[in-house]
């Protein structure tokens, strides 16, 4: 039976992966032929290349797994690519001198950070102080309401008319509101927490009694919302054990955030190319007769062990155009925003 060329696996980490093997570099370990599963022209395969190998394929194929000979084939012909390409002087190339420095640079990166959480894991205390101040301090009131947004606060004016005439909310919510009218859900917002409104909305919310609509409009950046708050009740909070799993990754990633910026404090850096464009957007006046566009995007969340969303941080990134459709201003921030799960 003829043996099949088997295609690289990986693309791209095939001289990565040699970087464990004798032939790659001249400061790479020596490998024992008790520590290797192949030799090739004289140079061991270690084990350990093996072992990278079948996790970074399980990790890339979502654990699928393919039997050991074919991995084996595949790091020998790996092996034999490399020696022919050094044989070649291929290494000496200045394109592939970039790619190896490159990819050095992007290993590096990746050791230094893994050294930094090695040496600074996140602690039971970290993880406590976090929970008490994110989850735990949110242990206050629920609220459960309905809304009907629009884009004008006479459209708005007309519907708080219509229900004050006895007009059935959840109906007028379907036909008008601009969230309701392909969901049809009535604008029901479920159960949430003020802080997981922007103040307008919550601060409205908060100030009206069980089975009372907002008797003039609140304005947000979404438009112009009549709300109705339906029911509340106490909030429990998770149990820490529950989120614990969540909070850590945050803590980890906030904990390497504050790492690089202390580096970057402490360095000298030059920026020798332009950053922004000619025009500044920032300072252009907005138009009158055009209009704003908001959009939101989720950034870091935590969430209980049933999934619900205990904690989120939102960026909002807001847009004004004029009546011809150009961009005349421009303003992204991060703010506490958080808006109820969808259903």
């Amino acid at each position: 039976m003829k043996k099949k060329i088997i295609p690289l696996l990986v693309v791209g980490t095939a001289l990565i992966t040699g970087c464990n093997q004798q032939s790659s570099t001249s400061s790479a370990p020596v490998v024992a032929k008790a520590d290797a599963i192949a030799e090739v022209n004289g140079v061991y395969i270690a084990k350990t290349t093996l072992a990278d190998l079948e996790k970074e394929i399980a990790e890339r194929a979502h654990g699928q797994t393919f039997p050991k000979e074919k991995l084996v084939e595949e790091l020998i012909q790996r092996e034999l690519l490399v020696q022919d390409a050094t044989k070649k002087q291929l290494d000496k190339s200045a394109e592939v001198a970039v790619q190896l420095e490159s990819a050095k640079k992007s290993l590096l990166t990746q050791a230094d950070v893994q050294n930094f959480i090695k040496s600074n894991p996140v602690t039971d205390a970290e993880v406590k102080a976090e929970y008490d101040a994110k989850v735990k301090g949110e242990n206050g009131t629920e609220y459960k309401a309905r809304h009907i947004l629009v884009k004008t606060e006479d459209e708005a004016k007309k519907i708080i008319a219509e229900l004050d005439k006895g007009g059935d909310f959840a109906k007028i919510a379907n036909k008008s509101s601009l969230d309701a009218k392909e969901t049809q859900n009535g604008g029901d917002l479920g159960w949430f927490v003020a802080a997981q409104m922007v103040a307008p909305f919550s601060d409205a919310v908060v100030k009206l009694e069980k089975g009372q609509y907002t008797k003039t409009p609140v304005q947000t950046q979404f438009g112009y919302h009549v709300i109705l708050r339906e029911d509340s009740r106490a909030q429990t909070p998770p149990p820490l054990e529950a989120v614990k799993e969540q909070l850590l990754p945050y803590l980890q990633r906030k904990k390497v955030q504050d790492f690089v910026e202390g580096l970057r404090k402490s360095a000298k850096v030059e920026i020798l190319v332009p950053l922004k464009d000619e025009t500044d957007k920032t300072q252009a006046p907005a138009s009158t007769s055009g209009e704003t566009l908001t959009e939101e995007v989720a950034v870091g969340e935590v969430k209980d062990k049933d999934g619900k969303v205990v904690a989120e941080e939102v960026v909002v990134d807001e847009v004004v155009k004029d009546k011809d459709g150009k961009v005349v201003a421009e303003k992204v921030e991060a703010e506490k925003v958080a808006v109820p799960a969808k259903k």
